[in-house]
């Protein structure tokens, strides 16, 4: 048996490169999977996620029974060493970790070096220090294993009382192959490819929350193309674009009927409408009040062009600039009343609840 430098990288086999490879998979996907389960509140996700380390773990840990028992079924090696430098590396305990740097002189194979750490008990840390000898186990197959033996055999303990060993150089250290970087890299690239491969799975859920959130909220009906509706349970206005009026005919008509869909008679009584070019607004009445109110189904709509049209006109406003129809019954009869303002001055008339005018005010 020679040992005079590390024993092959074993850590670049194939069987070696697999299982790094594995390794960083199951660690991407189990972060992925608690992350993107959490994220979309998928629990059988979040479970797989945390169990899957956990399973991935016994299972390398059965894989490695048998290559366990055949290293225990090999023998330690007995041989001394020379301790070339030591060196505590902490502890607050009475055992401390010290980092010893070996000369290891098999009796059937040449010296090598080798660097350790064991823990001493202070009260026998005084017996170690450099170029002292003492006997050590360490595993043929693996040479770097070495462990100091505290309390040798009478015969190991004779030949360390009087044994004289060169120092080893220090190419003849040996050592546990490192990973190495295609390890390395072979980790990163399954850790990387499970995470990707969990969020492209679940990524309908993961990126279209606000849409499978619920269904959108149901539109209020429109007049036209161009209008636009609100409705509240206090109060409602129509909107219509720049090109329409609400005096065209059934636009009104339409109008109010989107304003009232779905609503029973109780919630169809207004306090006040107020009607213009191109707006339509309307108070409701509160459920319960004892305000005067009137029902919105009721109101001569069909009048409302000629009226406004008559305010315009006949009231001795010759270029009107606005106009504004109001529909109340604050005083406990309807009374619709249309306003026109120029440079003039303003007036404006009055109609009962058929749209019948009672009272005219023309400008001054």
């Amino acid at each position: 048996m020679t040992i005079t430098t590390a024993p092959p990288p074993t850590h670049h086999t194939p069987v070696a490169l697999a299982r790094g490879f594995l390794t960083g998979a199951v660690i991407g996907a189990s972060l992925a999977g608690i992350v993107v389960g959490a994220v979309i509140e998928e629990v059988p996700l979040f479970v797989t996620g945390l169990v899957l380390p956990v399973v991935y773990g016994l299972l390398f840990f059965l894989a490695g029974v048998p290559r366990r028992a055949r290293e225990a079924a090999v023998p330690p090696r007995t041989a001394l060493a020379m301790i070339e430098s030591l060196r505590a590396i902490g502890g607050e305990s009475s055992d401390i970790p010290v980092r010893f740097d070996l000369t290891v002189a098999p009796d059937d194979a040449p010296a090598y070096r080798v660097e350790i750490t064991q823990d001493i008990n202070l009260v026998d840390l005084p017996d170690y220090r450099p170029r002292g000898i003492l006997v050590v186990q360490y595993s043929p197959d693996r040479p770097w294993r070495a462990r100091i033996v505290k309390r040798p055999t009478p015969e190991w303990e004779e030949r360390a009382a009087g044994a004289r060993i060169d120092s080893a150089p220090k190419a003849a250290l040996v050592r546990e192959a490192p990973e190495g970087c295609g390890f390395g890299f072979l980790v990163l690239l399954g850790l990387l490819l499970a995470a990707a491969a969990v969020i492209l799975l679940f990524r309908a859920d993961l990126f279209d929350q606000d849409t499978a959130a619920g269904p959108p909220a149901p539109s209020m009906p429109s007049v036209s193309s161009s209008s636009r509706t609100v409705v509240s349970s206090s109060t409602g206005t129509v909107t219509v674009g720049p090109d329409q009026s609400l005096l065209d005919k059934g636009e009104l008509r339409r109008a109010v009927d989107s304003l009232i869909k779905g609503k029973d008679e109780s919630e169809r009584q207004a306090l006040t409408v107020v009607l213009q070019e191109r707006l339509l607004s309307v108070v409701f009445a509160p459920t319960g009040t004892r305000a005067p109110r009137f029902d919105l189904t009721l109101l001569p709509y069909d009048r409302f062009p000629a009226l406004v049209e008559e305010a315009r006109t006949g009231l001795g406003v010759r270029s009107p600039q606005t106009w504004q129809l109001t529909a109340e019954s604050l005083t406990g009869s309807l009374v619709i009343r249309v306003g026109v303002t120029g440079p003039e001055g303003s007036a404006s008339l009055e109609a009962d609840r058929e749209g019948a005018v009672v009272r005219r005010a023309p400008a001054r």
